[in-house]
């Protein structure tokens, strides 16, 4: 791992030591728990698509996997919450691998379609399977998770876990991305054909990035979980799966501080959009969560027209321009 990522870890677990002391409102804390559970699985999508350049739109089941294998477990089995996360992860694993052996095969659309069915099978059986994830009632009562005796109970409790384990997987990708691993899938990601000609194990590379992937969605989705203490099959339909690629394009595919850049933005806006619906009433225009998909379908489409990779490469670009600006000002005459 690069020197700047050891700082800008650092940087970002300040921000996130010092955060819930501004931040006094329980709802807003919330919210950001559900970032970080959104940065964990955008960091696991990041290294296939950005690295690996692999299309996935079935992430959202992978996070329902972990999600129903912890609530299952834990409330009908009456397996410990740890427990039962880690059987989910394993879980996980072998479904992702079933999946992706067939599925990578296929390139471009082609994969994302095959994806998108899984995806849509998953959720159909999590509505169907009522004896056994409760179908559109869901399941409730899920234990809360403990951490060395302490219950996480309160928001600010699973604000600092959760955050905490984002920045834990956050370094595990960016060490990753770092080792010759990721320096395969970067091959991958510029030419199948010239990383197999280079000794890349292209198949057995992009097999193990899907499973890795999908691991990380699995621990969001116990997480949630364990925090929202019920699941039902509406988070986990085929729009949250476009949610995270979106989030991942937006905060830019190629790096993995875009997924973080993604999700947060992502995550905190329709919250930021009702607090500034009041006004729009006030010029006789009312918002309302029907045009978040319009918005969402909006902020891609001008970050794919203009900003291509990311708005963190347009970040960069801007601070390297005013950089040159400032040591290199233009002469007046």
């Amino acid at each position: 791992m690069e020197k700047q990522d050891y700082i800008w870890l650092c940087v970002l677990a300040l921000v996130v030591a010092v955060l819930p002391l501004a931040i006094r409102n329980d709802y807003y804390i919330g919210v950001c728990v559900f970032a970080a559970l959104n940065c964990l699985a955008c960091i696991g999508l990041s290294l296939l698509m950005g690295y690996a350049g692999q299309i996935s739109l079935c992430h959202a089941a992978f996070i329902a996997i972990g999600a129903y294998s912890s609530a299952i477990l834990t409330v009908k089995a009456g397996w410990s919450p740890w427990t039962a996360m880690g059987a989910g992860i394993g879980f996980t694993a072998i479904i992702a691998l079933f999946v992706g052996v067939p599925s990578l095969r296929l390139k471009g659309h082609y994969l994302a379609m095959a994806t998108l069915g899984f995806g849509s099978i998953l959720h159909i059986v999590s509505v169907a399977a009522v004896p056994l994830t409760g179908g559109p009632e869901g399941i409730n009562n899920i234990p809360h998770l403990n951490l060395f005796g302490l219950k996480l109970d309160t928001d600010k409790h699973w604000f600092y876990f959760g955050w905490s384990m984002a920045i834990l997987g956050l370094y595990f990708a960016l060490n990753l991305i770092h080792s010759r691993i990721g320096r395969g899938l970067r091959a991958i990601h510029g030419s199948e054909d010239a990383a197999c000609s280079l000794g890349v194990n292209t198949a057995a590379s992009k097999i193990l990035i899907f499973i890795i992937s999908a691991v990380y969605s699995s621990v969001a989705g116990s997480f949630y979980a364990y925090y929202v203490r019920y699941i039902d099959p509406g988070p986990f339909d085929i729009m949250h799966s476009i949610l995270l690629v979106t989030m991942v394009a937006v905060g830019g595919m190629h790096t993995i501080w875009g997924a973080v850049i993604g999700s947060t933005i992502l995550t905190l806006l329709p919250t930021f959009l009702s607090y500034v619906s009041e006004y729009f009433k006030e010029i006789g225009f009312e918002y309302t969560p029907d045009y978040d998909i319009l918005l969402y379908g909006g902020i891609l489409l001008s970050i794919m027209l203009f900003l291509p990779d990311g708005l963190l490469d347009g970040i960069n670009r801007l601070r390297n321009k005013l950089a040159r600006f400032v040591i290199y000002p233009k002469k007046t005459t």
